[in-house]
């Protein structure tokens, strides 16, 4: 772990300064969360997911429109949990599911599950650009902070759709196809507008322009005092707060 004096950090607009953590520590993040302090998956999805749907709404402006969600088809269901929270606020919602549904983690199974009852499936990936080009917002959660090479196959193709046919783009944690830690992008990497990214920003948006925020998952400061991070909880009395980069201390 990068000695606290050499590490990267942001800032939010009243000046609070917070770590940013490579994939590998946010992996441990996570882990201690759910091991040492008994928080679930679905607890911190469900928070993420709500925050996510908030942003969404915020970018929007109050319109009503419709929404495209980009899922990946790993473990993370933030934009499936996303998608229900704009769903339950009349907001037109279609899912494009980057991959079989044997191929989500229990939690994002859960998540799709919930959907599927509301009559939400994901729709064919065949129409993917004729969805991105008519609506009004794309939400990017395909890959999140894991990242391992070049995104391939039907990621690869939904990112590159993304960047053609989508007029506004919001990515969770970091934009797909960007590698969380170094910021680089062995492949084509989602052009989005603004990022969400919960618990703590990834080192590998110290690189990538534009608009960021942080989000509050529920992951007590005592998580982060036990992997050797020393913070100021930075969210005041609100749920998120925006972040700029700053030089590293």
């Amino acid at each position: 772990m990068p000695d606290q004096a050499q590490r990267l950090v942001f800032r939010t607009e009243e000046g609070t300064l917070v770590p940013a953590v490579t994939a590998g520590e946010m992996r441990e993040v996570d882990r201690v969360a759910v091991e040492d302090f008994g928080l679930t998956i679905l607890q911190m999805m469900e928070n993420a997911g709500r925050n996510l749907a908030q942003h969404a709404l915020e970018m929007l402006g109050g319109q009503m429109g419709q929404i495209t969600i980009l899922a990946g088809a790993g473990g993370n269901g933030g934009g499936l949990c996303c998608a229900r929270h704009l769903h339950n606020r009349g907001l037109g919602v279609s899912v494009l599911l980057a991959g079989e549904v044997s191929a989500l983690g229990p939690a994002a199974r859960n998540q799709l599950r919930i959907l599927s009852a509301a009559g939400i499936e994901p729709v064919q990936l065949a129409e993917a650009h004729a969805f991105l080009a008519n609506s009004s917002l794309a939400v990017d959660a395909l890959i999140g902070y894991g990242l391992r090479g070049a995104a391939t196959g039907v990621v690869d193709g939904l990112i590159d759709q993304c960047n053609e046919f989508a007029e506004r783009v919001l990515s969770v944690d970091v934009p797909s196809g960007l590698d969380a830690t170094t910021g680089e992008h062995p492949g084509p990497a989602v052009q989005r507008h603004r990022t969400l990214t919960p618990a703590l920003p990834k080192t590998g948006l110290r690189s990538v322009p534009g608009d960021f925020c942080l989000a509050d998952i529920g992951i007590t400061p005592e998580v982060f005092h036990w992997i050797g991070l020393q913070l100021e909880i930075p969210f005041g009395m609100d749920y998120d707060t925006r972040l700029e980069p700053v030089d590293v201390i």
